[in-house]
């Protein structure tokens, strides 16, 4: 039960400019953590632990990345019921990303087109304010390589931001699968993959020993692939012992929404459309991966029943990002309880 009913809420915040918007959500969300009201007007969420990856993790209900892309907001977030969270896309340098507008809501499917292009402050200012929270909670962090820097050095992003984080946070993901930067998504596939893999788990195994810690290295893809490609996929991250999978980032499709407004500006979907894709990406990769490596499930949840569905076909974890935009904490809520 709240205190806040979301729609009225929301009702303001869509009257302004999306990004705007964003912003002075963060900002009011953060305001009600400080004076320690959001369980007040939210309510609190019961714990249903689990163990996955070796982290416990208060619930099976996570944020995704993207809403909190400088760990500024982080804290107020994790309040709202999630049992992780996860900041970033993170970049070794600050970079602006793509021009304005670029981010476009699709009111009536309950999606967002993004092209925002990993803007960002730079890895050193988020683990500034990292450190400077004091966290408690399981948080992910996710990274991603620089706009300028070329494909074929795109390791050395990776590497670097990994050495930087590894210290900070309780598992860390490999983004290759936006579809805003430029190459980033050819990461995904052959010899690109496998060369980035073979470094990222050799500088794992020297963090472990410099921190006597182990991180795990989890991979986010796209739902824009065919089985076969999913299939092969599932073989390499069995080869390279990666730690886990999530399933999935935006797509570049827009089946559903062609008739609405906004939608054929560029950019990535999420949101109730993104389900069909991401469901049929998570139950393809889960058959070949067959245990072997849990998943981390996001893409079109908007009730508690599109969560169970994640869970049903194999995820381990859930996260949302575009229902939370739509229907706020009582989704959190609804899904927390239900898996």
């Amino acid at each position: 039960m709240t205190l806040i009913p979301y729609g009225s809420v929301k009702k303001i915040l869509f009257m302004f400019e999306p990004e705007t918007a964003h912003e002075m959500s963060l900002r009011g969300l953060n305001i009600l953590y400080k004076f320690k009201l959001i369980h007040l007007f939210f309510g609190k969420v019961s714990l249903k632990p689990v163990n996955v990856m070796g982290i416990s993790f208060p619930n099976r209900v996570g944020l995704a990345a993207g809403l909190d892309k400088d760990g500024e907001y982080f804290q107020a977030l994790s309040d709202c019921g999630f049992g992780f969270v996860e900041i970033g896309t993170v970049t070794p340098l600050a970079q602006d990303g793509n021009e304005k507008p670029r981010l476009f809501r699709l009111v009536k499917a309950q999606a967002i087109i993004n092209r925002m292009g990993f803007n960002n402050k730079g890895v050193d200012n988020l683990l500034k304010n990292v450190k400077r929270s004091a966290f408690k909670g399981v948080l992910g962090i996710n990274i991603g390589k620089n706009r300028n820097t070329p494909e074929e050095k795109a390791v050395d992003d990776y590497l670097l931001c990994l050495e930087k984080v590894y210290e900070h946070a309780d598992y860390i993901v490999i983004n290759i699968s936006s579809p805003n930067t430029p190459g980033l998504r050819n990461l995904q596939f052959g010899e690109n993959l496998k060369n980035l893999l073979g470094d990222l788990k050799f500088k794992q195994k020297e963090l472990i020993q410099q921190y006597d810690k182990y991180v795990p290295l989890v991979i986010k893809i796209a739902p824009d692939m065919s089985d076969e490609e999913i299939e092969t996929l599932a073989k390499t991250f069995i080869e390279y012992s990666i730690d886990g999978v999530i399933i999935s980032n935006t797509t570049l499709a827009r089946d559903g929404v062609e008739h609405l407004p906004n939608a054929d500006q560029q950019g990535g979907l999420s949101g109730r459309p993104l389900k069909q894709k991401s469901d049929h990406t998570l139950q393809t990769m889960a058959f070949h991966l067959n245990k072997k490596i849990p998943i981390i499930a996001v893409g079109g949840i908007s009730s508690a029943a599109d969560a169970q569905k994640k869970i049903e076909l194999g995820a381990s974890l859930v996260q949302i990002y575009t229902g939370f935009i739509y229907q706020g904490p009582g989704l959190v809520h609804d899904c927390v309880y239900k898996i």
